[in-house]
């Protein structure tokens, strides 16, 4: 996870005019939610299409609803704390379901057959369950999150009225705004090597890139349109590469939430407050020993992209690779925690104070390009989040 600031651009990520203070919350009542009588799944993917088609101008922040009724607890009220690391989380939470959300829709279970999805199942078979699996428990995590917000009488998060970037043209793919850009990313993976390796970015180790090239220039993680769809009998290279480029894509995003979770535990002050950051936390650890599992068995290829002008390269990860590349080493290699001076540890990393942070989460985000395009207003609303969650002690 990064968390250095990376130098804004006012071309990808709003216009001048836009550098105003983030505008005064306003509340909303919040309906609330009846019992599901569909299943599980299906409800929830419902719940969410409802949240996303909701008209423009919602409110930033939504107000507690008396429908939640407050968890029978000795835990008491929230402190202003604990209160600004959940609505923070579920912000990163409504960011992650917006881009989960494309991609179920055209590599999910429910998907049509394509070469994109064929190539997604070229990382596993069952590559469109795990997607829409993903998919569902994002939206779990926001809905929980806002409700238990709401219970204690706290505000919690909506940002439907910055969801004005363009869908997809593919079949497939929902006409609606949208908050995040899946089409000019730009992929960190270093994430593979550093929990291959035995040293720890806690204590100053840096990694190399495993794809290198998805580190610089733009990729595209879903189709732009039906051509791009592919022959589901007989996928493209080209189309090959944006499925591989989606999956490294999946451990990226699930990684981060790993170390984010692990690191706002440390902030949380209320125990049950604790107790939702780890239970949360723990299922995205499981999300990203997924991804970065199936991530390993692209095929090799390289292919150039005429549209954003960028070229990828995908090598065997599966054969003749070091073990800081090694595909099924997927376990956390023990490396050093704490200190060099005390036995190395298999533990999740970073998740030390001033190397994790919820301004860096935010700044990773917005150097992987899944924000591009987006207004500096939003901007501005999510580092205003950020730093209440991290508190004075932040070192971003």
């Amino acid at each position: 996870m990064k968390t250095s600031n990376p130098p804004e651009k006012t071309s990808e990520n709003g216009s001048a005019n836009e550098r105003a203070a983030v505008p005064p919350m306003r509340l909303q009542s919040t309906p609330g939610l009846s019992r599901p009588s569909l299943p599980r799944r299906s409800f929830l993917r419902r719940l969410a299409l409802g949240a996303v088609a909701a008209a423009p101008g919602a409110s930033l922040l939504t107000a507690a609803s008396r429908t939640f009724a407050a968890p029978t607890t000795s835990s008491g009220g929230l402190s202003k704390s604990d209160t600004a690391i959940l609505q923070f989380l579920a912000a990163a939470e409504i960011i992650e379901t917006d881009l989960w959300q494309q991609y179920n829709e055209l590599g999910g279970q429910d998907s049509a057959e394509s070469g994109y999805r064929a190539g997604l199942e070229i990382l596993d078979e069952d590559q469109p369950q795990y997607i829409s699996d993903n998919t569902d428990d994002e939206m779990s995590h926001v809905a929980f999150l806002n409700a238990y917000l709401h219970s204690k009488g706290k505000q919690g998060v909506n940002f439907d009225q910055f969801r004005t970037l363009p869908s997809s043209q593919a079949s497939g793919a929902q006409q609606i705004g949208r908050l995040t850009n899946l089409t000019q990313l730009t992929i960190d993976t270093s994430f593979w090597t550093r929990y291959r390796s035995t040293t720890n970015p806690d204590l100053g180790a840096t990694f190399p890139n495993a794809i290198p090239s998805l580190a610089t220039g733009l990729h595209t993680a879903i189709p732009r349109n039906n051509s791009e769809l592919g022959d589901p009998d007989n996928p493209s290279d080209h189309v090959k590469a944006i499925a591989f480029t989606a999956g490294f894509h999946f451990a990226f995003i699930e990684q981060g939430g790993t170390s984010l979770y692990a690191a706002m535990a440390q902030k949380a002050n209320n125990p049950e407050v604790l107790r939702i950051i780890l239970g949360i936390g723990g299922a995205e650890v499981m999300h990203f020993q997924t991804w970065q599992d199936k991530a390993g068995n692209a095929t090799p290829l390289t292919d150039h992209d005429p549209v954003n002008n960028s070229t990828v390269t995908f090598p065997d990860l599966t054969t003749g690779q070091p073990e800081t590349l090694q595909a099924n080493l997927i376990m956390p290699e023990p490396c050093d925690f704490i200190s060099t001076s005390l036995p190395k540890c298999s533990v999740i990393r970073p998740i030390a104070n001033g190397v994790v942070s919820a301004t860096g989460a935010l700044n990773a985000f917005i150097a992987d390009g899944v924000l591009r395009g987006q207004s500096q207003t939003f901007l501005n609303l999510l580092k205003v989040m950020a730093k209440a969650a991290d508190g004075p002690q932040t070192n971003d």
